[in-house]
């Protein structure tokens, strides 16, 4: 670990970035130009005083998640991304790990979205970043890991990762993941982790098998689909999906037109937060009242 390295480059990254950059007011009484340590560490949920420690020389030597979450707070592109896993004594990612490193370009949008759910996904299904109404909308984050951390294999073999759907909907939607998983597997080829999931989903869900079998393939570069919200029922909404140039990721952004009853419902996610309340709202939805969902890129 070059501790002197690490510390300069956090330091000149942060000084180079703007508020308006990440998605914060610019505010007042700034003396320097650049985003302050506190924001930095909020960006990548870490205390202040143990980024501040990183930078003046004396900090541990951060994990790799640590330095996923420090790249993603900094807006590293790729090779800037690997360089700080080099000075801070970590092997450079491999591939797979990169993969999970978000595009800086749909960083910069999505820190401008806020007024409406947005995430954005690998094109396996995986969500890297997603706002906060993201967050109300689909519920909490969740800690998956290995095969699970895709939405396409939890669709497979967990049942409730269907509830935000109407179950009138669902089977279009296993079609639609089938067919993006395909269009991955065609680019990333069968030795990826792709390949990984094509085969333990064909072990593990007949379903998935009997799909896979028919050979569509599929990207969504927009969709019109209705989501089961615990408290407000049924939400009618437009995706539209911005991919990076290789299209091995997307943006995923959700709206309503405005004076819709919809419109308003996305509006009051934001009053809503994270809570979740007993007694859902009457109506069709109702049946989705325990619902611990997962978004959706193509569905």
């Amino acid at each position: 670990m070059d501790r002197a390295e690490l510390a300069a480059f956090l330091r000149r990254r942060r000084e180079q970035l703007r508020p308006e950059d990440v998605g914060l007011l610019p505010g007042t009484r700034r003396r320097t130009a650049g985003l302050r340590r506190e924001e930095v560490a909020s960006l990548a949920a870490m205390s202040t005083d143990y980024y501040t420690r990183l930078e003046q020389r004396r900090g541990p030597q951060p994990s790799e998640q640590m330095l996923t979450a420090l790249a993603r707070a900094l807006r590293l592109n790729n090779d800037e991304h690997d360089y700080l896993f080099q000075v801070a004594g970590r092997t450079a990612p491999s591939p797979a790990a990169t993969a999970a490193h978000v595009a800086p370009a749909l960083l910069r949008v999505l820190d401008r979205l806020s007024d409406t759910p947005a995430l954005i996904l690998s094109n396996l299904g995986e969500v890297l970043v997603r706002n906060r109404l993201a967050e109300a909308l689909y519920g909490g984050p969740a800690e998956y890991t290995g095969l699970a951390r895709s939405e396409i294999y939890r669709w497979f073999t967990d049942p409730r990762e269907r509830l935000i759907y109407p179950e009138h909907d669902r089977d279009r939607q296993s079609r639609a993941l089938v067919a993006s998983l395909r269009a991955a597997h065609g680019s990333m080829g069968p030795r990826s982790r792709a390949g990984d999931l094509v085969r333990a989903l064909t072990r593990e869900s007949e379903e998935f098998a009997q799909l896979w079998e028919r050979h569509e393939v599929a990207k969504r570069f927009e969709d019109h689909k209705v989501l089961v919200h615990p408290q407000l029922g049924d939400i009618e909404v437009d995706c539209q999906a911005l991919f990076t140039e290789d299209q091995s990721q997307a943006l995923l952004v959700l709206t309503a037109p405005p004076r819709t009853e919809a419109f308003e419902k996305l509006q009051l996610l934001a009053v809503l937060g994270n809570e979740r309340f007993d007694d859902p709202v009457p109506g069709p939805a109702a049946h989705a009242q325990k619902a611990e969902p997962g978004p959706g890129l193509t569905g």
